[in-house]
């Protein structure tokens, strides 16, 4: 606590004033000198202090967020996080401006409301993290992949057949963290011709393994799992913080979401570090080739940096999505014990982990560049609001079954269940509660026609609907 309240101390009045605005008064002193205590899904609880340091994304910023939002140290309990009234959003200005005037109000989308309504449903789906439309179905048929259980599901999006295997690759995927596990899998834009699927995973066996990215070949109806490519390692040390998502951006490069490696603290530095590829969102050029090649605006093509790269300080995203309107890339990054953050993401980047959460100074302890040379975020919200503890990256609304969410960003807290929307046409907007859901939310998935669906720790995949 003494660390942190020196910190405090040697902030100019006016970053005072904001920090203590930001967070409430005294309440970031409080969770200042909780850092340890880290409450759910992604940030902290006993998978903190597993810090087994060996080699060097198994639960944190290397090559998801690996391993799906993890709620507490042991896979199956539910995250008990401390009720507090209502949830504090800080103002969007980095630290080092004049504390801007009190946000105007923002108002709801509409005078509508929402719920989440059954899509799916099959005692099949434990832990569905991640999930895509198969191509060449028509639309008809989708992947859902189940973290712990180590295989992908195929699944009926008109209810022809029962989920049925669709690949198991649980004689190489493990490890027994919460955030540990199978956490992503995408198709190849080409895959009519290519037959790539691409799939995320931390490995069985010691702690320390790294976190891998590998290519598979497939059809519609399944995936050989004896035809797996290796394409990248990500170095790891600890169990969480793995980070974990696969997609393709409109630009045809897979990206890949990395978390810090795990612990708490960002132990080994390595969200400043552009040496090594953890905590880091990465862009590969796959397509066509035997392994990855570098997509030549890459921020460190030219050297300076690990080349795959593209935008770096980042603690532990989870789940990030691109606006299919704008192009533009949208992630949830898990806060360590005070702020969860919602960022835009940008070419070569820096989103300030660990010198930051949030806009609040952390670890100042290290090589950290000055404010104005860094992407503060678009949104925070505190870890432990209203029973909070991770945020869960989502989608900017396009749909036509809600009108009045056209250009929303819709994200959610996994602990909480909490689902909110925010303005992306409107850079000074704050989050509005859009429902109460009550679920534990893992990720969402945009359908072909735009609308939203919301994978839980449940039995059921959801739809995001008028109420």
């Amino acid at each position: 606590m003494q660390r942190f309240l020196h910190q405090f101390r040697t902030l100019s009045p006016t970053q005072q004033r904001y920090v203590l605005g930001a967070a409430g008064g005294a309440g970031l002193l409080l969770s200042l000198g909780l850092t340890l205590w880290v409450a759910g899904a992604f940030g902290g609880g006993d998978d903190e202090a597993q810090v087994a340091c060996s080699p060097c994304p198994t639960s944190t910023r290397t090559a998801k967020p690996t391993t799906s939002p993890s709620p507490s140290a042991s896979a199956t309990a539910t995250p008990c996080c401390p009720e507090t009234p209502g949830a504090t959003f800080a103002p969007t200005a980095p630290p080092e401006t004049q504390p801007p005037a009190p946000p105007p109000e923002t108002a709801a989308p509409g005078p509508v409301s929402y719920t989440l309504a059954p899509f799916l449903q099959s005692g099949a789906f434990d832990r569905i993290v991640d999930f895509a439309v198969i191509p060449g179905t028509n639309n008809a048929e989708a992947i859902a992949v189940a973290q712990k259980a180590e295989r992908i599901l195929r699944v009926s999006l008109t209810g022809a057949f029962a989920p049925a295997v669709y690949g198991d690759l649980s004689d190489r995927v493990g490890g027994g963290g919460n955030e540990e596990g199978l956490l992503s899998a995408t198709f190849s834009p080409d895959f009519l011709n290519d037959g790539r699927i691409y799939v995320y995973y931390t490995q069985g066996g010691d702690a320390g393994k790294p976190t891998v990215l590998s290519r598979f070949q497939a059809s519609a109806s399944s995936m050989d799992t004896n035809t797996e490519t290796r394409l990248l390692d990500v170095p790891d040390f600890a169990s969480n913080h793995n980070g974990g998502r696969l997609l393709f951006g409109p630009d045809g490069y897979l990206y890949l979401s990395t978390g810090d490696g795990g612990g708490a603290g960002d132990p080994q530095r390595s969200g400043q570090d552009t040496n090594i590829l953890r905590g880091k969102v990465l862009r590969l050029n796959v397509t066509g080739q035997a392994r990855y090649t570098i997509p030549p605006d890459n921020p460190f093509a030219g050297g300076g940096g690990a080349p795959e790269i593209f935008a770096y300080g980042l603690r532990n995203p989870w789940r990030y999505s691109f606006d299919r309107a704008t192009g533009a890339l949208w992630l949830g990054d898990v806060g360590q014990n005070s702020f969860e953050e919602v960022d835009i993401i940008v070419r070569g980047g820096n989103y300030g982990w660990s010198c930051y959460e949030g806009f609040a100074p952390f670890n100042q302890q290290q090589a950290c560049p000055p404010s104005e040379a860094l992407q503060f975020p678009r949104a925070v919200y505190g870890t432990h609001d209203g029973g909070s503890c991770a945020v869960t990256g989502g989608y900017v609304y396009r749909g036509g079954a809600m009108p009045e969410l056209n250009g929303q960003y819709i994200f959610a807290d996994y602990c909480s269940g909490r689902i909110w929307t925010l303005d992306s046409d409107n850079p000074s907007a704050q989050p509005v509660i859009l429902l109460e859901s009550g679920q534990q939310i893992s990720s969402f998935y945009e359908l072909p026609d735009g609308e939203l669906i919301v994978l839980t720790f449940s039995d059921t995949i959801f739809v995001l609907k008028h109420g």
